[in-house]
């Protein structure tokens, strides 16, 4: 019988490609399914098997993998998440169908309702902000009266930071309540809103799997009132106290979700009356974070990841002890990019590990507000916090990217 395989429901424009060379280092078949594999493009890049199917139509996907498993052997299955958790969810049955490890369907799909998640967490005495669901923009309003501005305004389902948004006065809450509610951008097809009380403080979050909790980090973000990361850091500067109250919330996070298989991602801000949880996300964490994870603990989660999903024992302990941290390059204007230059002045810099633009110069950039407004980023890596930050200045200052507004036309 060939290699075992491991199945991929639909790609990940950053952990995607990670998720298949670390499958083959340990002996598996990667086998993608995709209701679109040509928008991967990693994956004709590593000569990866990919299949066309419905990703939506869990039946169809069923008989997919019946067909994998009778010529390759089933070694696990796990996917990708988009806007919203409804994939991971599909991932958690067929894992059922199969009897393979994976995540609590049920479980998932709770989380993934902002609204529902709140319930659950204010239930098991979660320290959260204080919120409201609306259905229209009268409902936005009195929601937001009685919380009091500022307030922060999203999708009930949704992910990415996409249509979130902290509403300072009147105004500005209802064009944004408008804008959620015409469908823009995409939503479900009765909008609901979560309004929610503006937890004011630095934002931290942390890893876990299972029930540990591997990683904590902190980040800042870009051009308010949207949140557009700017920069990553792990581990967050914290005292011994406090990472441990941080720690402590995150599992009773875990055990009020029913999250207790899998990877988790928790996100939190320090307030003036401490902790409080933004958001449990049911799956791993992208973007740079597996790789600032590994660089700064020594653990590569997705290596983990994948041997919890085939049924093997993982190692979650840290080897080392770093600070790795990743500086977002974000536009501030829409326009051409004109050019990027300085990377490899960048990248020679001592303790960078990685400078990348994720588009190419020429390509045009119209900003949306949340995290597809990165386009490149540096990561760096030393034994310090301070040294981290002073390489990252030093090689981000290197990189000249400038952008061409669009031309302005007379009416």
């Amino acid at each position: 019988m060939a290699t075992k395989a491991l199945i991929l429901i639909e790609g990940h424009r950053s952990n995607g490609i990670l998720y298949l060379r670390k499958a083959k280092r340990l002996g598996l078949n990667p086998i993608t399914l995709a209701a679109n594999p040509a928008q991967y493009d990693y994956l004709a890049a590593e000569g990866a098997d990919a299949i066309s199917v419905d990703t939506s139509d869990l039946e169809a996907l069923i008989r997919v993998c019946s067909r994998l498993g009778a010529t390759h052997g089933l070694a696990g299955i796990t996917g990708f998440a988009g806007v919203d958790e409804s994939l991971y969810v599909i991932v958690g049955k067929l894992c059922q169908h199969f009897n393979l490890p994976g995540p609590n369907p049920a479980s998932i799909e709770q989380c993934s309702d902002k609204f529902t998640q709140r319930q659950l967490l204010a239930q098991a005495g979660v320290p959260m902000p204080e919120y409201r669901l609306a259905a229209n923009a009268m409902e936005v309003e009195s929601a937001a009266g009685e919380i009091g501005l500022p307030v922060i305004v999203k999708p009930a389902v949704g992910g990415g930071s996409i249509g979130v948004r902290l509403c300072r006065e009147a105004k500005g809450l209802a064009e944004h309540a408008t804008q959620l509610l015409s469908g823009t951008p995409p939503s479900q097809s009765s909008p609901r809103i979560l309004v929610e009380e503006f937890a004011e403080g630095t934002f931290y979050e942390t890893t876990t799997m299972g029930n540990a909790v591997i990683a904590d980090g902190s980040a800042n973000f870009h051009h308010p009132p949207h949140f557009v990361p700017c920069e990553s850091m792990f581990p967050a500067v914290l005292t011994d106290d406090e990472r441990k109250r941080i720690a402590d919330i995150s599992l009773s996070c875990l055990r009020a979700l029913g999250l207790d298989w899998g990877p988790a991602n928790i996100e939190l801000r320090w307030t003036n009356r401490g902790p409080v949880v933004i958001e449990v996300n049911p799956r791993l964490p992208g973007w740079t974070i597996p790789w600032l994870i590994q660089l700064a603990y020594g653990v590569d989660i997705i290596k983990e990841h994948i041997k919890l999903i085939i049924g093997d024992e993982c190692d979650l302990r840290a080897k080392h002890s770093n600070t790795a941290a990743a500086r977002f390059l974000v536009p501030d204007r829409d326009g051409i990019l004109e050019r990027n230059e300085g990377t490899s002045l960048a990248a020679g810099v001592p303790g960078v590990v990685d400078v990348r633009f994720y588009i190419e110069p020429g390509t045009p950039i119209v900003r949306k507000g949340d995290y597809r407004d990165m386009i490149g980023h540096v990561i760096a890596a030393s034994p310090s916090h301070a040294l981290t930050e002073a390489i990252l200045q030093r090689a981000v200052g290197s990189i000249i990217w400038p952008i061409t507004p669009f031309p302005r036309f007379n009416k």
